[in-house]
């Protein structure tokens, strides 16, 4: 699994919260994070802006791979729903990749090449802590998925 996110430097609490939980996932179902450079702001649309930023990250991830965006828009799951998908795309066979835009969001063209679009919050979420909830939803799901006690209910 990627995480590919626009953004490179991120508060050393965010980088230590995501590695802490990235570093739980077995090795048969790894969490990588491809982070991007954010395209500088400088008198730019931002159209150009999303434009440029989804070139880094589209080469940043496998050719092929299952495409899920993020984005306040997409589907709401809860915890079970978001394991029984889990299951899903684990037996998919493709790579999986989760797409996390920078400030101005993701290019819709980007947007359109999405196998599924995922909404993590009804909440505006700081932008570093995007990933850490993210690799903390999908550690959740996983630990749930194989019967770990980390989820209850």
């Amino acid at each position: 699994m990627v995480i590919a996110a626009v953004g490179q430097r991120q508060p050393a609490w965010a980088d230590a919260a995501y590695e802490d939980f990235a570093k739980r996932f077995p090795s048969d179902v790894p969490l990588t994070l491809k982070a991007v450079k954010a395209e500088p702001r400088g008198g730019k649309s931002a159209e150009q802006l999303m434009a440029a930023e989804a070139q880094r990250l589209e080469a940043a991830v496998p050719k092929g791979a299952r495409r899920v965006i993020l984005d306040e828009r997409g589907t709401r799951m809860t915890t079970v729903d978001l394991a029984k998908r889990f299951e899903f795309w684990l037996g998919d066979g493709r790579d999986l990749v989760f797409f996390i835009g920078g400030p101005d969001g993701l290019d819709p063209a980007l947007k359109a090449t999405a196998d599924e679009t995922l909404r993590l919050s009804d909440l505006t979420l700081p932008h570093a802590f995007v990933r850490v909830f993210l690799a903390e939803a999908l550690y959740r799901a996983w630990s749930l998925r194989n019967g770990h006690p980390y989820h209850r209910e």
